[in-house]
């Protein structure tokens, strides 16, 4: 469920949260931008000298002090301008990084369910695209509502200085462009959720792309794929082209109104008996106040682009993360995990996954779970993770409920090796050390050890830089055998006490398997683990071989035990080797 809308005024004092510790470099930036706003008054005046005083027959002063006197105003404003742009740039490249890791460090604590309801499109297009649109608005927006409002001021403040009554002729454009930004502030910001919605729609086929390229070729998916990328690309141009619409029309009512205004204001200003440099120096002062107010007319859409941003940004920062009540630390637990009538349905389902699930796992145990499709057999395991919390029941590690358990500690038990290897763009050798003691922290005898027990010698001998080559994303410079036995090795490496295998060699050819299997073996002994297994012929020498049908345990014993039963496990077990033996 998506949390309600957050008011603009909580968003702004959200966003100034994060900008307030940098708050000392974008004062210096405001003072920049005073310094810019200062020197067009500045131009003005200089102007009006030159026109009353420099055409005359004896002028009133030096004429070299006229090129003195722009080039000084020029100067100034350059050094405005470029220090405005530099702390801005300063200001806003740490907010961009403050805010991209506070997304980042949510999504890393997010529920499991949390990934299993939102695409993987719509994570990646807040962490990176939304997140850069709330800093882009940050900074365009500054700049426009001060330093263009500054700009407003001083030019403002001259021209009544000048001549109240004609200001006051020239200042109806302000209302009315605070009408129109009213107006169109409700559209833009809907027209910039829908777009959001379409990014990250387009963002998860591009993904979906990239990753299955290989699906894609073999079932010449490329014509389906092109005419969902570009159903969300001309939806991304139908949105775009409305949002224009939307606010573009404010410029030119806005400049209608201002040409109207100073029209009137010419007119009045020569009835008015102003001398010519009085004159060039209203009208210039004029016609430079219509870029700062165009430019905040303008702002409301960019504005809308970032609010409607930071909501996306901040629903993020608040999703809660998973739930981890528990305050005991364990140290090495045995390894002793008992399932007492537990209870399970995910969510926005009715049916239970688990039902009155009971078993006793004892420490260095070897427990299969078998059975079809949708027996339980990976929701047993989600439980045994803490991905997910039970509904009823509970679950206990060495006598002590997981819910006094900190996740952290309980994680620390745990190790995994599955079927979807999941490998990270680095060296081996930070795949193989991942998570157990940091980057730069590595047991070189432990690294090593680990490797002969995964029986990655020949591979390592084989790479270029050994265990310090990049094996790339996701191991693709690796075969899958090799890409497993680097998933053993890590949890060899990691050294828990519980070992989870989930058909760790179910993709593998035989000669594959052999080495994988040879690993395991290693990897196994001394260790309580929870093995899922589609091939029977793996797991005959199982401690313990439980049958989960619908959610509930049918079955449980050792392979001989089972086979004298004759239950669902022996129909299993013969109709695979009788498929074997036919294949054969």
């Amino acid at each position: 469920m998506r949390k309600k809308k957050l008011d603009n005024s909580v968003i702004i004092k959200r966003l100034w949260a994060v900008v307030k510790p940098y708050s000392g470099r974008a004062f210096g930036s405001l003072l920049a931008m005073a310094l810019t706003a200062a020197t067009q008054p500045l131009l003005a005046k200089a102007l009006q000298l030159l026109m009353d005083e420099g055409f005359r027959d004896q002028p009133g002063f030096s004429l070299w002090w006229i090129p003195g006197a722009l080039v000084s105003v020029f100067v100034l404003r350059g050094i405005g301008t470029f220090a405005t742009a530099y702390l801005n740039n300063w200001v806003i490249s740490r907010v961009l990084n403050d805010l991209r890791a506070m997304v980042f460090e949510r999504v890393l604590r997010l529920p499991v369910a949390r990934f299993h309801e939102e695409s993987t499109g719509k994570i990646i297009n807040t962490v990176v695209g939304e997140v850069r649109q709330v800093v882009d608005t940050i900074n365009s927006v500054f700049v426009a509502c001060v330093r263009d409002v500054l700009v407003v001021i001083g030019l403002l403040g001259s021209l009544l200085w000048l001549n109240w009554k004609l200001t006051l002729v020239a200042i109806v454009v302000v209302p009315l462009t605070a009408v129109i930004v009213r107006t169109t502030s409700k559209r833009l910001r809907q027209l910039n959720r829908e777009n959001q919605r379409v990014t990250a729609e387009m963002t998860q086929v591009v993904e979906e792309a990239a990753r299955g390229h290989q699906v894609i070729r073999v079932f010449s998916g490329e014509r389906y794929e092109s005419r969902r990328f570009h159903q969300r690309s001309e939806a991304l141009r139908g949105f775009s082209q409305r949002m224009t619409v939307a606010f573009a029309a404010t410029t030119p009512v806005t400049q209608i109104a201002t040409s109207l205004a100073l029209s009137l204001v010419v007119v009045l200003a020569l009835q008015a008996g102003m001398t010519q440099g009085e004159f060039v120096q209203f009208v210039t002062l004029m016609l430079m106040l219509l870029t700062p107010l165009k430019a905040l007319a303008e702002v409301n859409g960019p504005m809308q682009r970032g609010i409607a941003s930071a909501e996306s940004v901040f629903e993020m920062i608040d999703a809660p993360a998973e739930n981890d009540p528990g305050t005991r630390t364990l140290g090495r637990a045995e390894g002793h995990v008992r399932f007492e009538n537990v209870v399970f349905s995910y969510p926005n389902t009715q049916a239970r996954a688990l039902d009155g699930v009971s078993l006793d796992a004892r420490p260095g145990q070897t427990v299969a779970l078998v059975g079809m499709s949708g027996g339980g057999k990976s929701t047993f395991v989600n439980l045994v993770t803490r991905f997910y919390e039970p509904q009823g029941g509970r679950i206990l590690l060495d006598g002590v409920p997981y819910q006094d358990i900190r996740l952290a500690s309980l994680r620390a038990q745990l190790a995994l090796v599955s079927q979807n290897v999941v490998l990270f763009d680095d060296t081996l050798r930070a795949n193989i050390a991942y998570g157990v003691d940091g980057v730069d922290v590595v047991d070189e005898a432990r690294l090593q050890a680990a490797v002969r027990a995964a029986h990655l010698d020949d591979v390592v001998a084989r790479l270029p830089e050994g265990v310090d080559t990049n094996i790339g994303e996701n191991g693709m410079r690796l075969s899958g055998g090799q890409r497993q036995r680097v998933a053993i090795a890590r949890a060899i490496y990691k050294d828990a006490p519980i070992l989870i295998l989930d058909e760790a060699t179910s993709a593998l050819d035989n000669e594959s398997e052999r080495a994988v299997q040879a690993a395991l073996d290693t990897l196994m002994a001394g260790r309580t683990t929870f093995v899922i297994a589609h091939r029977l012929s793996t797991i005959e020498g199982a401690d313990l071989i439980v049958v989960m049908e619908h959610g509930r345990i049918v079955e449980q014993g050792t392979h001989e035990e089972l086979l004298v039963r004759g239950g669902m496990y022996a129909k299993l077990y013969h109709l695979q080797f009788t498929g074997a033996v036919e294949t054969s």
